[in-house]
C-alpha cells in the first residue's frame, strides 16, 4: 500500500509537468528504496565518462584491471586529479612506484599533485619505499592499509572522498587465494566512510588473468584495459565489463596516451571476439585454477 504522504498531494500534481515528474520520481524512490538520481564522480577522462553515463556512482568500488602498460596508473592519476578539481578529499595509495614518481608522472600531464598535497587536498600513501614518515606503509598489510586510509581521511577533513589504490592486487601476490577475502574486508570497512574507490588489479602477461580472483566479484564496476600488437604497433583498449546502476557501453574502445594530456578515448572499434579471446587450453587452465582457489576459501 502506498504511503499516505505520497497519495495526498497527487491531485495537485496532475496539472503541471514538472510536478508530475517529481511525483514519478518520488514513487520510484518509494518502491525501490533508491534515490531517483545517481550521484556520479567524473573520472577525469571524458571519453570514459561518456561510456558510463557521466561517471562512477558515488560510493562504488571499481576494479581497474589489465596487463602492465595498459594505462591503469594514468587512469588512476586522472581520477584523483578530477577529484582535486571537484573539491573532493583525495587519497592515492601507490605500491609499485614511489610517491615522487607518481607526482612526476602527474606533472607530465599538467597535473600538479605537489601543490595539491601542500594545499591539503591530496595525500599520497607510499607503500613501496618502506619509509618512516607518516604517509608510508612499511609492509603490504591489508589492515594497516585500511587504518592508514581512515587516518588520511580524518586528516583531509569532512567532505566527499575518493581513493585510488594502485595496486590492490599487490596485497595478495603471495596469497592469491585471499583476494576475495581481502577485497570484501576493504569494501565492508570503507563503505561506512562513503569512499569512492578505484582498485587497480594487475593481470599476468602470459594469461591476461588477474593475480588472485575475488575483486571482480566484490567490485561494483569493472573497467578492463587491454593491449595488443597490431601491424607492429602497440595498441591499447578499454571496455566497461560491469557498472551497477549504469546503462554502460558494452563495446571495446581504443585509447591512447598523449604527451601533456594523458589518457584519451579514440573511439569504438569493430573487433571479433576471436581477436582477443584466450586460447581454449589457457581458458581451461584458468577455470581449473579458479576452482582450486574456491576450495581453499
Amino acid at each position: 500500500m502506498l504511503a499516505k504522504g505520497l497519495l495526498e498531494p497527487a491531485h495537485d500534481l496532475l496539472g503541471a509537468r514538472d510536478s508530475r515528474d517529481s511525483l514519478i520520481s518520488g514513487l520510484r524512490s518509494y518502491y525501490t528504496g533508491l534515490p531517483s538520481e545517481v550521484s556520479r564522480l567524473r573520472t577525469g577522462v571524458k571519453g570514459i565518462d561518456d561510456l558510463i553515463e557521466g561517471g562512477i556512482p558515488e560510493g562504488f568500488l571499481v576494479a581497474v584491471t589489465g596487463e602492465p602498460g595498459c594505462g591503469k596508473t594514468i587512469f588512476s592519476i586522472h581520477f584523483i586529479n578530477q577529484g582535486i578539481i571537484d573539491g573532493d578529499r583525495c587519497i592515492y595509495i601507490t605500491t609499485e612506484e614511489s610517491r615522487e614518481s607518481i607526482v612526476k608522472q602527474a606533472s607530465q600531464f599538467g597535473m600538479d599533485f605537489g601543490k595539491a598535497m601542500e594545499d591539503g587536498k591530496l595525500i599520497i600513501v607510499d607503500a613501496l619505499m618502506g619509509r618512516e614518515d607518516r604517509w608510508s606503509l612499511k609492509s603490504l598489510d591489508m589492515e594497516a592499509l585500511v587504518e592508514k586510509i581512515i587516518e588520511a581521511k580524518k586528516e583531509l577533513g569532512y567532505g566527499r572522498a575518493r581513493i585510488a589504490i594502485d595496486s590492490l592486487s599487490a596485497f595478495w601476490l603471495d596469497r592469491p587465494a585471499m583476494a576475495r577475502r581481502y577485497s570484501y574486508y576493504l569494501k565492508k570497512v570503507l563503505s561506512k566512510w562513503n569512499f569512492t574507490i578505484l582498485a587497480v588489479s594487475q593481470y599476468a602477461i602470459t594469461t591476461a588473468e588477474s593475480f588472485g580472483w575475488g575483486i571482480e566479484h566484490i567490485a561494483d564496476g569493472i573497467i578492463r584495459f587491454r593491449r595488443a600488437l597490431r601491424g607492429g604497433e602497440l595498441k591499447r583498449f578499454v571496455i566497461i565489463e560491469k557498472m551497477r546502476q549504469t546503462n554502460h557501453s558494452r563495446y571495446l574502445h581504443e585509447v591512447d596516451i598523449r604527451p601533456g594530456i594523458g589518457l584519451v578515448v579514440l573511439g569504438r572499434i569493430e573487433r571479433r571476439v576471436e581477436d582477443y579471446k584466450l586460447p581454449p587450453d589457457v581458458i581451461r587452465r584458468i577455470i581449473e585454477a579458479k576452482r582450486k582457489a574456491e576450495e581453499i576459501l
